[in-house]
């Protein structure tokens, strides 16, 4: 019943604020504005915010992409498509898209697939060996694997 009371910040606070949450972790263009909608600022106020964010290198869309992979690929084990699709999704350009990729060593790509596959093998129980191949292969496309790379592992993995 009761209205939450609204605080007011002036530009210089909320501009502290933001920095904070970018040094925090590294952040995209569409969290830092999803995260100044909550402020109701006027369009003039957030250009310039960004702006000044940009300026001092507080937001770095090259260095979020590359933190993002090298994070999501260590400590997720996603694949590259995953990887992709969640940039896009966070209006990341092609260009820091595929400067992101960069950071995966392909060698370590291989043994990580090969290391995944392996693991989800031991847990599945299914006694078919097509229903088993089937299982391991969704949840590889799930982790967002190259196709060809996915039939490629579970052939040898599984036989």
């Amino acid at each position: 019943m009761f209205k939450k009371e609204q605080k007011y910040f002036t530009v210089d606070e909320i501009k502290r604020k933001l920095e904070n949450y970018c040094v925090y972790q590294d952040r995209c263009h569409k969290e830092v504005e999803q995260k100044m909608w909550e402020f109701n600022l006027i369009p003039e106020a957030k250009e310039l915010i960004l702006l000044s964010l940009m300026k001092d290198n507080f937001l770095n869309e090259e260095r979020f992409s590359k933190s993002y992979a090298r994070g999501k690929f260590r400590i997720k084990s996603w694949g590259k498509q995953r990887i992709i699709r969640e940039l896009k999704f966070r209006d990341i350009s092609a260009y820091n898209i595929k400067t992101g990729l960069k950071e995966i060593d392909e060698a370590e790509y291989l043994k990580t697939i090969y290391r995944v596959t392996e693991n989800r093998n031991e847990v599945i129980s299914e006694p078919n060996i097509y229903k088993r191949k089937k299982k391991l292969i969704d949840f590889l496309m799930r982790k967002g694997f190259e196709n060809d790379l996915i039939f490629k592992v579970v052939g040898e993995v599984v036989s």
